[in-house]
């Protein structure tokens, strides 16, 4: 069990605001001073319950989330794990059953006490299928819940070896019980409160929200008093928010407009490797049944000059879906650019450059830092060996409808997260075929991953996953491109901290 520690946050976002030009975007203006902040971000607010639906598991929105909720158990800015609304929580030996304290004396927004029922209730919801929490096969693992005082017990209804990592990841935040059945999901979206730093004062959907502190958090108040997210979702205007003074602070935008951006008077900027890995999906229909077409396609790919010449050198290539620091990281396993056999394999499916294979590929435009570029990089390395690509732009949010699906292309461009470092949360969840964010459905991925979500002897369950990961990778089934360097630029009177999982926590910022 862990034990009760202080929780402080630590800067990573902007400080002092200049909203001159709030009004080009709809946004209220509002007084100019030392305790506003404005901050342009890459993604929009789709939904204000942050446990259901495709937007909870989209790891872009979990800053904005955690800004108004809480989350059971906490990560720091180097994903370590810290109290968060759980001060204590466990296995007992034999791991049959899970006890978790509450911690005392927390607020809700609308100054309510938050309660050990709060969190039974989080709990079971996040179980109940019906309620369309993404993550319902992991909180369904624990029930029979009993109360005594600050105390909860449940019963281990099935081992889920990361259950306490799932706690300070998606879809895990507590919700209050009374107010959300008073005013039910409608209402809730209208008007939601959490227990976090900061209460949700406007929202215009697709354009900003407004945040106003709250004095009564448990954590202590945040240094600015109002924050205004807007949501901007072009890298060029964001860059533009920046470098006006629009916006205080930003992030992903492209690694040349950093280097140009950080080098002005007035602006400062930190970049380093976040869990978010650049990746391919690819699905099991159309061409991509075939094998010899799918190992063609990551062959083709020269992932170091992707990102020396698209990301200014910033950027890890991968060949799995394990990144440097996760627990199954397995450096060995390697999936070399080699141009000359892609075309060997293509040939023995019967394509050329004269008789492409031809399929779909999906991506976002600006979601992430060159992420269109990229991909029109990679059709054209795939043109040279005989595969004609076509391009299909779409929105982050219809990548998650598409996938929720399981209707994405053959193949699809996209980021996956895991900020706690469990392959479960990265190869398991991503590569399994029932799993609610998978789009390869092979059997014998669902046969090989399986019993590993259940494998109690921790250091068979690790080796396991790497099988698995070499397995995919001799497969073919996903094309893994790079770990991603988040770049963010904000105003240089303010201290920023970087967090390790990509978060940009508007309650974390300091003021120099």
């Amino acid at each position: 069990m862990k034990n009760e520690t202080h929780l402080t946050r630590r800067g990573f976002v902007g400080a002092t605001t200049a909203l001159a030009g709030l009004l080009a975007t709809g946004v209220p203006v509002f007084a100019q001073d030392a305790d506003s902040l404005t901050i342009a971000y890459n993604t929009s607010v789709q939904s204000w319950d942050p446990t259901t639906g495709p937007a909870a598991v989209n790891p872009a929105l979990q800053s904005v989330y955690l800004a108004v909720f809480d989350r059971y158990i906490n990560q720091a800015a180097d994903l370590s794990f810290e109290p968060g609304l759980l001060t204590d929580w466990g296995f007992n030996d034999d791991k049959t059953k899970v006890t978790m304290t509450v911690r005392e004396g927390v607020k809700w927004h609308n100054g309510d006490d938050l309660t050990p029922e709060d969190v039974v209730w989080s709990l079971t919801r996040a179980a109940n299928p019906e309620t369309g929490n993404p993550m319902q096969f992991v909180w369904s693992k624990i029930g029979n819940f009993t109360v005594e005082g600050n105390t909860i017990t449940a019963d281990v209804i099935e081992f889920e070896p990361a259950l306490f990592k799932w706690m300070a990841f998606l879809t895990a935040f507590i919700l209050p019980k009374a107010y959300y059945e008073e005013v039910g999901s409608e209402g809730f979206e209208k008007a939601p409160i959490g227990s976090g730093p900061y209460m949700v004062d406007a929202f215009e959907p697709g354009a900003y929200v407004r945040l106003k502190a709250f004095e009564d958090y448990w954590g202590g108040a945040p240094e600015f008093k109002t924050v205004t997210i807007k949501f901007v979702t072009d890298a060029a205007s964001r860059v533009a928010e920046v470098e006006s003074g629009n916006a205080d602070i930003t992030t992903n935008i492209p690694y040349e407009e950093y280097d140009r951006l950080i080098a002005k008077d007035g602006l400062s900027g930190k970049a380093i490797p976040i869990t978010d890995i650049g990746m391919i999906f690819l699905n099991d229909i159309e061409v991509m049944t075939d094998k010899n077409v799918r190992l063609a396609a990551h062959h083709a790919i020269n992932k170091q000059l992707l990102i020396d010449r698209l990301l200014h050198g910033y950027g890890v290539p991968l060949s799995t879906l394990e990144v440097p620091g996760y627990a199954a990281y397995d450096d060995s396993i390697q999936v070399a650019y080699d141009p000359e056999k892609s075309v060997e394999l293509l040939a023995a499916s019967g394509y050329s450059t004269d008789n492409p294979v031809k399929f779909t590929i999906q991506t976002t435009r600006g979601f992430k830092p060159k992420d269109y570029e990229m991909i029109q990089a990679i059709v054209g390395m795939w043109r040279k060996v005989g595969i004609e690509a076509e391009i299909e732009v779409y929105e982050i949010a219809k990548h998650y409808e598409l996938r929720a699906t399981d209707t994405l292309a053959p193949a699809a461009f996209y980021n996956w997260g895991n900020s706690i470092g469990d392959p479960s949360t990265s190869t398991g969840f991503s590569m399994f075929g029932p799993s609610p964010h998978a789009v390869w459905d092979t059997p014998d991925l669902v046969e090989k991953i399986g019993p590993l979500f259940v494998e109690a002897d921790e250091e068979k369950r690790i080796a396991g996953y790497k099988a698995v990961s070499r397995y995919i990778a001799e497969e073919g089934y996903v094309i893994p491109l790079l770990q991603y360097v988040t770049p963010i630029v904000f105003n240089s009177n303010i201290d920023v901290e970087p967090f390790a999982s990509g978060d940009l926590l508007p309650q974390a910022v300091t003021k120099n």
